[in-house]
């Protein structure tokens, strides 16, 4: 088995926050994520697909065409947009944690990579925080 991995960026801003706590409540658990002006990031993610390379192509997968897949079907719904409001695949009371987002971002490529099988993400926040994801 043979994994081939591309990475695309976007970049996105979002509020953690649950209605029903108080204010305290909401800066006690989430910290500046429930900033009342919203804060951003600037998300890393990383697709990979598994197989057996093609005997004549040599690839998996088109690398070239996983990242149109991964544009058309997950940059344009999420890059430069608030994950809180313009995403509709988001919807309260979902956190837009980057654990909950890298569980929508599997659902909307697993029926879409054409030659292999979606394998793994892997969603880096910042620095210090990403999460992977296997589809389990």
């Amino acid at each position: 088995m043979v994994y081939l991995t591309r990475v695309e960026r976007f970049n996105a801003a979002h509020k953690l926050w649950v209605d029903d706590w108080s204010e305290e409540e909401n800066f006690g658990m989430f910290g500046k994520c429930a900033n009342k002006n919203w804060h951003g990031h600037n998300y890393k993610l990383e697709v990979t697909v598994a197989g057996e390379p093609d005997p004549i192509t040599g690839f998996i997968v088109d690398a070239k065409l996983l990242s149109e897949i991964i544009r058309e079907f997950v940059i344009e719904e999420l890059d430069h947009k608030n994950l809180n409001l313009d995403v509709p695949f988001i919807k309260k009371p979902m956190q837009p944690t980057t654990e909950n987002l890298v569980v929508c971002i599997w659902k909307l490529l697993e029926d879409k990579i054409p030659s292999g099988k979606l394998f793994k993400l892997k969603l880096i926040e910042t620095e210090n925080i990403f999460v992977e994801y296997w589809g389990e």
